[in-house]
């Protein structure tokens, strides 16, 4: 196993038991999912290099821009519930209210 590959598994599995175990706050959630997403981009782009294929060089591109749209819609969901619920803990949170 190189370091490379051993440096971007551990990231991400690190992201993972974070989402995994630490559920308090909405925040601390959505900051996992990035660095998730994160690992996923540099692992897609170490990926591309190696191949040296032109063919997949946008594909590292493609997946920033949809880690954007998932960021700014995870943040959007933050305000919401801050502004309705009052905090962003997550055990507050009830798909039966209002």
């Amino acid at each position: 196993m190189t370091l490379t590959l051993f440096a971007w598994s551990s990231a991400f599995v690190i992201a993972l038991t974070g989402l995994a175990f630490n559920r308090t706050h909405l925040l601390s959630a959505l900051l996992c999912l990035e660095g998730m997403m994160l690992s996923l981009f540099v692992a897609l782009s170490l990926w591309t290099l190696q191949l040296e294929a032109a063919g997949y060089s946008a594909a590292p591109i493609l997946l920033l821009a949809f880690s954007a749209c998932e960021a700014s819609t995870g943040l959007a969901l933050l305000v919401a519930t801050a502004r309705t619920h009052g905090t962003d803990h997550l055990k507050s949170l009830s798909l039966l209210q209002c």
